[in-house]
C-alpha cells in the first residue's frame, strides 16, 4: 500500500467538546490522499472515544494513546512519528480545516519541490499566491513585518523529511512552532499561501488564556534573538544587529502586539 501525500496530525487532550467537528472537517476534505493520525495524551473526558469511533468507520484514521502525558510539543513530535506521508499537516482538535485547505497547501508545495515549509498568512499585495521565499528574503520579511513566522501549527505544512532532519519541535512551551519555523527557514526556502485557510477555535479552556501566556512576549522576545544569533542565519550580520537592535524599541514592539492580534 502506498504512503499517502500528506499526513494530517492531530494531538488531542480532554477536547470532547470540539475534536468531532476538528475530525469531521478533516474528512470532508476535497483532497482524499491523506491519513489522519490522532494522538491522545491523557484525556480523561471521552475524546478518545470519539475518535476511535471515527477509526471504525474510516481507514485513513489513527488513534493513539499516549502511556503518560507528555506535553503539547513533545506530543506534537509523538504524532510525526507516526506519519507516513511526504508532508505533514497539523491541526488542533479543537480547529478546523476547510475543504480546500489541504489541496491548496500540498499543491502549492508540489510547486515549489525546494521549498521545506509552508505558511498561511499576509502576503504581498503585488504578488499572487502562492510564492517562494528563500531563506534570507523569509528571515527579512518577517522581521520587516509580515510575520511570516509568527503563525500557529494550523497554518502550516511541513516536509516530513526535514521536519526529521533538524529534530522536530525542542519542546519549547507555548512558544515551539514559532521556533521551529525559524529554524525550518534557515536551512530551506518557504512558501506563502494565502490567508485564513483553517479556522482557529477561541475558547478559556487554551493555554493562550492561562497564566503562563503573560510570558509570551519575552518568550517570543528570545527565540528571535537566539534565531539572528545563529551562525547559520541567512541574514547579513549588520542586518540582524540592527533587527536586534529594533527589538528592544516600544514602537516595534507595539507593532509585533498589534501584528499577532
Amino acid at each position: 500500500m502506498s504512503s499517502p501525500i500528506v499526513s494530517v496530525l492531530m494531538t488531542s487532550f480532554n477536547r470532547e467538546n470540539f475534536i468531532e467537528l476538528a475530525v469531521e472537517s478533516v474528512l470532508s476534505s476535497n483532497l482524499n490522499d491523506f491519513e489522519l493520525i490522532i494522538v491522545d495524551d491523557g484525556s480523561v473526558d471521552k475524546t478518545v472515544e470519539i475518535a476511535r469511533s471515527y477509526q471504525t468507520k474510516d481507514s485513513r484514521v489513527k488513534v493513539y494513546c499516549n502511556d503518560v502525558n507528555l506535553g503539547d510539543y513533545p506530543n506534537r513530535n509523538k504524532a510525526a512519528s507516526y506519519a507516513n506521508g511526504k508532508y505533514i499537516k497539523y491541526l488542533d482538535s479543537d480547529d478546523i480545516m476547510y475543504p480546500h485547505t489541504l489541496n491548496v497547501m500540498v499543491d502549492s508545495m508540489e510547486q515549489f519541490p525546494e521549498a521545506g515549509l509552508g505558511l498561511s498568512g499576509k502576503g504581498k499585495k503585488d504578488m499572487p499566491h502562492p510564492y517562494l521565499l528563500t531563506p534570507d528574503q523569509a528571515y527579512r520579511e518577517h522581521f520587516g513585518g509580515f510575520g511570516h513566522l509568527d503563525r500557529a501549527p494550523g497554518s502550516a505544512i511541513i516536509r516530513r523529511d526535514v521536519f526529521e532532519k533538524v529534530g522536530g519541535f525542542t519542546g519549547k512551551r507555548m512558544i515551539g512552532d514559532n521556533e521551529l519555523w525559524l529554524i525550518l527557514a534557515r536551512y530551506y526556502p518557504v512558501v506563502i499561501f494565502p490567508p485564513d485557510l483553517y479556522w482557529a477555535r477561541t475558547h478559556a479552556g487554551q493555554e493562550s488564556k492561562s497564566d503562563y501566556a503573560k510570558k509570551y512576549a519575552s518568550l517570543r522576545k528570545s527565540i528571535f534573538i537566539d534565531a539572528l544569533n545563529h551562525p547559520d542565519c541567512p541574514l547579513p550580520v549588520l542586518e540582524r544587529k540592527n533587527i536586534i537592535k529594533n527589538l528592544s524599541k516600544v514602537n516595534y514592539k507595539r507593532k509585533l502586539i498589534n501584528l499577532f492580534r
